[in-house]
């Protein structure tokens, strides 16, 4: 959207084609509430400073070396201007006081919310904009233009890879691997995810945050035989999710349990289904086919299941998007293997996230990437069709 609105704004001819019909478009910005943005001070939105090195540096530490640090750089000087372009396109904030966070600033009723403001922004700029278009190969769009944008995610909603989508189901990828066989150069690595813990009750699609299981450390998580394979209380920080996610990803049968007692279950935050109810563990293992001896020296060893009745999350990896993606250079113009650029072609979002944050990921952080890199995107995409 912010692609769609800036070319707009410098003079180009804009069509935006959104594969989903009206009621889901804006991808997983729909499920999104926060954006990591840099500031030097206090501002209506987040307390403190959090300065662009700062913002660089947590970035570059998530990628784990894996990010291009002209692309880190880019992204956290261009985040600074982020929230006064949103909010003159009619996206509103919270105060800083609800909820305080110094990094992030939330949005107002979430990211449908940012998505409808952007959407009338863009109908007020004269975007063409269409609904359930489908685009699966840039050479054969059906639209003749100076310039193309990709701003259509990675390839999360592909299911063979045995995951939970928490987000849309029209992020399939197909502009990715068009663009890769047509001989882009890859980011990041093929088969990788961003994974949380999800219920394992959740759709296959579009469950979004509400799907994830949090406060593990109230119980202890067992494997398909009843054990336990990590402590639940070793890690408090947010990188807790990723964590638990690549854990239960490598676990037979990509499934684990959440077993809390009455103490455990009555401090759990609310969640969308209810645990599972048992009177006993040996009744709690019959259901679930665990191995009863195990589920009660697991039980045991961890010290916080004790009093019933028993309670049970069942659990699946979750993926809010994938790690792999197009190359890109400052100017989002999209790279080719031999390192040339390809003319007229631009990328911002998570189709090229991965060169910024490898596979790794911080709060906030995918939407920055698609604000900053779709206002270049936008801005040079512009500049190329209109011959400037």
């Amino acid at each position: 959207m912010i692609a769609a609105l800036t070319a707009a704004e410098r003079g180009a001819r804009v069509v935006l084609d959104e594969a989903a019909p009206p009621v889901f478009r804006g991808g997983n910005t729909r499920h999104s509430r926060n954006l990591r943005l840099a500031h030097v001070a206090p501002t209506a939105f987040q307390p403190g400073a959090y300065p662009v090195d700062e913002f660089a540096a947590d970035v570059a530490r998530a990628s784990d070396g894996a990010g291009d640090p002209a692309l880190i750089s880019v992204l956290a000087e261009g985040s600074v201007e982020i929230a006064d372009l949103l909010a003159r396109h009619g996206v509103v904030f919270q105060t800083r006081e609800v909820p305080p966070s110094r990094k992030t600033a939330f949005f107002l009723g979430g990211g449908r919310s940012a998505i409808n403001a952007l959407w009338r922004a863009a109908e007020r700029a004269g975007v063409i904009l269409r609904t359930d278009r489908r685009v699966v190969s840039l050479s054969a769009r059906g639209v003749k233009s100076a310039a193309v944008i990709a701003a259509c995610g990675g390839a999360q909603s592909d299911l063979s890879h045995g995951f939970v989508d928490r987000g849309s189901p029209f992020v399939t990828g197909e502009i990715l691997h068009d663009l890769l066989a047509d001989g882009a150069r890859s980011g990041g690595e093929a088969g990788a995810h961003h994974l949380v813990a999800v219920d394992a009750r959740s759709p296959d699609h579009d469950g979004g945050i509400v799907t994830r299981v949090d406060r593990l450390d109230l119980g202890m998580v067992v494997d398909p035989h009843g054990r336990r394979f990590a402590e639940e209380s070793a890690e408090r920080g947010p990188t807790r999710y990723a964590l638990w996610g690549r854990r239960i990803a490598a676990l037979p049968g990509r499934f684990a349990l959440l077993v809390l007692d009455a103490e455990g279950r009555a401090a759990m935050p609310p969640t969308v289904w209810p645990p599972l109810c048992f009177e006993t563990l040996a009744e709690l293992a019959d259901a679930f086919s665990l191995d009863p001896a195990a589920l009660a020296a697991s039980a045991e060893a961890c010290g916080r299941v004790r009093r019933p009745p028993f309670f049970v999350v069942p659990m699946r990896p979750g993926t809010a998007f994938g790690g792999l993606g197009v190359a890109v250079d400052a100017r989002a113009r999209v790279v080719n293997r031999d390192g040339t650029i390809r003319p007229g072609v631009f990328a911002a979002g998570m189709i090229m996230a991965a060169g910024v944050i490898g596979t790794g990921y911080v709060s906030g952080v995918a939407l920055t990437i698609g604000a900053v890199f779709g206002r270049i995107a936008g801005e040079e995409a512009a500049r190329h069709a209109l011959g400037r």
